[in-house]
């Protein structure tokens, strides 16, 4: 490389430079004369190889020339910009704003959310458990045997090897017993699964069970808390029954019931003329069950309870189809 040849390049590249028309071309340019192997980045990486005077010249005269290519790129980029800019149309002050769209939460959320917060008020804590569970800790340990006919009522998903898809939140109950001593309060809310889809059913819902165990337990507490519950939920004028019912995993059962939201317990179609609508089942945990965890029959008592986070929500916002919650029509969820 000679001073001639150095000159020769410079002055190709000021002219190619300076009539870049347009960004993309004037970064082709930048490439080609100052990339890492561009024209001019070619030569420095060669003076070791020239004679020391003709190094010292050479290189010094290179070093210029790339701060003065560098330079006119970046004027002519800053050129091309305000170029654009200028170009680009204005902005009309007669359009409308666009409006600032909030993030809501959906409406199983929130009302898993508000029945939640209402049981850690009262002293319970949140239990997680797997929603891939096996047969033992889904029906087994919760009086429920092979030949049991209430596991027609569950409608299992079944995978190979004896694993499930769990049918209710109760496993939960099994697992924080066998890992807890009494006593013991918690609620297990999550998703469960059933073979099973219509207007009120979907294969996939929500639960929340809760389970108490002490020593000194009875059926009258178990009212009590969830009579507090359901006028928590609905309102402080909501009226409350309970009407025996049959769970293999509590011995008494029940199921409780709250005056229809829609006609005030005068009957229609929702509460089937009734009058009234169920919305969980609750009962003193069966001794078989406390044996399968190893507690003391003779010494703890306690009792549970579960609820569809869906079935709750279908009465607190008046909804009749329980498709609507995973349709994910924006026009539905935006009302919550």
């Amino acid at each position: 490389m000679t001073e001639k040849e150095l000159e020769e390049l410079r002055s190709r590249a000021l002219e190619e430079l300076s009539g870049a028309r347009d960004l993309k071309v004037l970064e082709e340019l930048r490439v080609r004369y100052l990339g890492k192997r561009g024209l001019l980045t070619s030569i420095l990486k060669t003076l070791k190889d020239l004679p020391p005077e003709l190094r010292r010249t050479i290189g010094r005269r290179a070093n210029e020339i790339k701060a003065e290519l560098e330079g006119l790129v970046r004027q002519r980029r800053e050129a091309l910009l305000r170029a654009a800019e200028d170009e680009a149309p204005g902005v009309d002050l007669t359009l409308p704003g666009r409006p600032y769209e909030l993030g809501r939460l959906h409406p199983i959320t929130q009302v898993l959310q508000e029945i939640c917060a209402i049981f850690l008020r009262l002293g319970f804590s949140v239990a997680r458990g797997p929603e891939v569970e096996t047969d033992y800790y889904n029906f087994e340990a919760l009086n429920i045997p092979p030949d049991h006919p209430a596991r027609e009522m569950q409608d299992t998903f079944y995978f190979p090897e004896g694993f499930l898809l769990r049918t209710h939140t109760s496993p939960i109950q099994i697992r924080t017993m066998l890992s807890r001593k009494p006593p013991l309060r918690i609620i297990a809310p999550g998703k469960v699964y059933r073979c099973d889809s219509d207007v009120r059913h979907t294969p996939m819902f929500h639960q929340v069970e809760g389970l108490l165990v002490d020593r000194e337990v009875s059926f009258a507490d178990l009212k009590g808390l969830l009579t507090y519950f359901a006028r928590e939920i609905f309102g402080a004028d909501t009226r409350v029954r309970f009407r025996p019912s049959y769970f293999p995993f509590t011995e008494p059962s029940a199921e409780m019931d709250i005056e229809c939201v829609i006609c005030k317990g005068g009957g229609c179609r929702l509460c089937g003329e009734t009058g009234w609508l169920e919305i969980l089942g609750a009962g003193m945990v069966h001794p078989h069950v406390f044996r399968a965890v190893g507690y003391d029959t003779e010494k703890w008592r306690g009792f549970a309870f579960g609820l569809g986070v869906e079935r709750i929500a279908m009465l607190k916002f008046g909804i009749d189809d329980i498709r609507l919650f995973y349709e994910n029509h924006l026009r539905f969820l935006e009302q919550f």
